[in-house]
């Protein structure tokens, strides 16, 4: 599995409740620009659409290379395959519990697959924020710590 994009804001935004996995319809040479690192999921989203998923909000740019008469959209709505039944478990808990559905990374599968792992997450409060950034502080003074007293430097 090699990442292709992550979105490190929904992490700092959003309380991930569960995650799941979508393939991802693409066209040309987006394949290869998304090898190339090309992508950028920072303000993404997915919605759901007469019960299909899209991932809105995205940018995959084109490569240099590319011919110039196809050059499709870079921040053109994407569509996410899934079940049906996984669609309709997501559209009951958006509906009824108000949370949100946000891509979380673009990586290869073995197959050499391009898949979306998306998240159904809850929006964080600016004081939630600041308490996740408090903790992950204080777990990297406290690794350091360790490692240094190991070292013998304490």
């Amino acid at each position: 599995m090699r990442d292709l994009a992550r979105n490190k804001k929904a992490y700092h935004d959003f309380t991930i409740l569960e995650t799941y996995e979508a393939g991802i319809v693409l066209k040309g040479s987006e394949v290869k620009s998304l090898r190339a690192g090309r992508a950028n999921l920072k303000d993404s989203f997915v919605r759901i659409i007469k019960g299909e998923l899209f991932l809105l909000g995205s940018h995959i740019s084109y490569l240099e290379n590319t011919n110039s008469y196809f050059r499709p959209d870079e921040r053109a709505p994407r569509k996410l395959l899934m079940h049906k039944k996984q669609i309709d478990k997501l559209f009951g808990s958006v509906t009824k519990d108000g949370s949100t559905i946000v891509p979380l990374s673009m990586y290869l599968n073995k197959k050499n697959i391009v898949k979306v792992k998306i998240a159904l997450a809850k929006g964080k409060n600016l004081h939630d924020k600041r308490e996740t950034l408090k903790r992950k502080t204080a777990d990297r003074e406290a690794r350091a710590a360790i490692v240094n007293f190991g070292k013998g430097k304490i």
